[in-house]
């Protein structure tokens, strides 16, 4: 699949995307190296395999190389909650922008990235355990021509169903 390459023009024009206007136009937040970040097809690849092999959101399948840089670390590090959340919520839609791009929609629900850290006074919040230091949900998607492979809970059903009907009667 081709790359889905995102400009901070495309990003405003977006609906939801011009909604973070103050993330795009602030220069001390790193988004302009969010949108080089994501503007990579192996990250996107990554990103749909993450749906399709991992049953985990697209986030999770870069999220780890996303807070490994150093701009982006610092970024949410720091205690301004109100700034890293906007920040966080920037990137969901970044995320949401390629994968409908690439043929995907939203399943309305959201996949975990980490366990939030009890809130400690003065200190950002981050996660102690899960896949995210600082991430901890992100939006689930679907393949708009229908997904190639069952999930778990569809494959279970479907053979608890099987097996009930191939069980030989019991005799009493």
């Amino acid at each position: 699949m081709p790359i889905v390459k995102i400009t901070r023009k495309v990003f405003l024009e977006d609906s939801q995307g011009r909604t973070f206007s103050d993330v795009v136009n602030d220069e001390s937040q790193p988004f302009d190296i969010v949108l080089t970040f994501f503007n990579n097809a192996d990250r996107q690849n990554r990103m749909e395999d993450s749906e399709l092999h991992h049953d985990r959101a697209p986030l999770a399948g870069v999220v780890r190389e996303l807070e490994s840089l150093p701009e982006v670390d610092q970024f949410l590090s720091a205690v301004h909650s109100k700034k890293t959340t906007r920040f966080r919520q920037a990137v969901g839609v970044l995320v949401r922008m390629i994968m409908e791009n690439r043929g995907w929609e939203k399943t309305g629900r959201k996949g975990s990235l980490g366990v939030r850290s009890p809130r400690q006074s003065r200190t950002p919040a981050h996660n102690t355990g899960g896949l995210a230091f600082w991430f901890v949900r992100a939006e689930r998607y679907q393949k708009v021509e229908g997904m190639p492979f069952q999930t778990v809970k569809e494959r279970c059903q479907e053979f608890e169903e099987t097996s009930k009907t191939q069980q030989p009667a019991v005799k009493a």
